[in-house]
């Protein structure tokens, strides 16, 4: 395997990165073999500068794929009804795009336990659909297995490892995804309410979330949880300047949730929050 990191510099990137490189070391003592490098996609924003990361991982000596491509005038010139939605799915089509130029077969992502718990509870509330992020699958084209390694894991325990170990962490000030109040922001209150009560409530939730985290194929959840009832997806073609094209999925009701005051909450089959 060849595992390309996608990696924004913060927290939980920065954590993965370091956690896989640490890995391998072990990894071929016990005859697994396996050669990793880094991405990043610079979205072009003025509050948001990634460029730190081009000499730290080249002291590291790991391979960096160095992407740019100016997402928010695109979402504003075609007027996106969720700026963070677009921006997620033009970020993916890019890693992938990377990936494939350079031949890697896996991407690794950051997100952990917590990130899990609260878009589950966000697909529910808002689309009623058992559906989260994928610990581990394969994407539609079958070229490119996705893994989230830190699914288990929880926040807290990623902050302080990237702060005890004083990880170089590149603050994302994006004012599209920091304007309050946020729907991740409200769920994620909600969850430590109800932490409070139940201690056990995340490592219960790690539970009941594995049959939904263990999909492996994107495109199962409708045929084992079914399709939702508003009407399904309409897909969009998008296509970058450079030719890059990635598809973005939207309900149909998704604009009205804006208007509602909550984000856009729909999750496609091969969605990343």
């Amino acid at each position: 395997d060849k595992v390309l990191v996608g990696l924004s510099g913060g927290k939980d990137s920065l954590s993965l990165l370091h956690t896989l490189r640490q890995y391998t070391y072990y990894a071929r003592k016990t005859g697994i073999n396996f050669t990793m490098g880094a991405v990043t996609v610079d979205p072009m924003s003025s509050a948001y500068d990634p460029r730190p990361l081009i000499p730290y991982l080249e002291q590291l000596g790991i391979e960096y794929l160095y992407e740019e491509q100016d997402i928010m005038s695109q979402a504003m010139k075609i007027d996106a009804s969720s700026i963070c939605a677009f921006c997620s799915r033009m970020k993916r089509g890019r890693l992938y795009a990377a990936a494939r130029r350079k031949g890697y077969n896996v991407l690794a992502l950051g997100q952990h336990l917590d990130d899990i718990s609260e878009s589950f509870l966000m697909s529910i509330f808002h689309n009623g659909r058992l559906r989260t992020m994928k610990a581990s699958y394969t994407n539609s084209e079958g070229d490119i297995r996705i893994i989230r390694p830190f699914v288990y894991v929880r926040e807290n325990a990623l902050r302080h490892f990237a702060e005890s170990q004083k990880l170089p962490i590149i603050a994302e000030n994006c004012p599209a995804c920091f304007e309050a109040p946020k729907e991740r922001q409200r769920v994620k209150q909600l969850l430590a309410q109800q932490e409070l009560l139940f201690p056990r409530l995340y490592w219960n939730l790690k539970t009941a979330l594995y049959p939904v985290m263990k999909v492996n194929k994107t495109g199962l959840e409708s045929l084992i949880f079914g399709k939702s009832s508003g009407g399904g997806d309409v897909i969009n073609q998008l296509t970058t300047s450079n030719g890059v094209t990635t598809k973005m999925g939207l309900d149909e009701n998704g604009a009205k949730m804006e208007e509602n005051g909550g984000a856009s909450c729909q999750l496609s089959d091969d969605e990343d929050f």
